[in-house]
């Protein structure tokens, strides 16, 4: 399949889902949640859902659960609003991490800024 076609379809179930996710899911137990990024299989089976999540270790867990859960609701609204194909893929659910690490990125460089000012590098006058 086209890999344009392809992008699209990834792009109307990204969109479809963080949607959902925020208006329509009901559980408690769903915390903030946004679908960062949606990656289809060339044969339109699978979708990898790429899902970022806010709050700590154990409210994420929570809200990854309850998302794996609701899976079959998803992929039904999902079905339900992309009614011109013949097949929805099946939902592969992956906590997005990203954020995560790029803040961890960050935090290391200010560390190293930060130990730059405090103990500046000197430089060798007998060069």
């Amino acid at each position: 399949m086209a890999k344009q076609r392809l992008q699209q379809v990834a792009d109307t179930m990204q969109r479809i889902l963080g949607e959902v996710i925020q208006t329509e899911l009901k559980d408690p137990r769903v915390g903030f949640a946004s679908v960062t990024k949606v990656e289809v299989s060339a044969d339109l089976q699978h979708a990898k859902v790429y899902i970022s999540i806010m709050g700590t270790p154990e409210e994420r867990a929570t809200t990854m659960a309850a998302l794996q859960r609701a899976r079959g609701f998803l992929r039904k609204r999902v079905a339900e609003e992309m009614r011109h194909m013949r097949f929805i893929p099946e939902l592969h659910l992956i906590e997005d991490t990203s954020i995560d690490y790029s803040l961890h990125i960050n935090d290391v460089i200010r560390q190293i800024q930060h130990e730059r000012m405090v103990n500046p590098p000197r430089i060798d006058d007998e060069q």
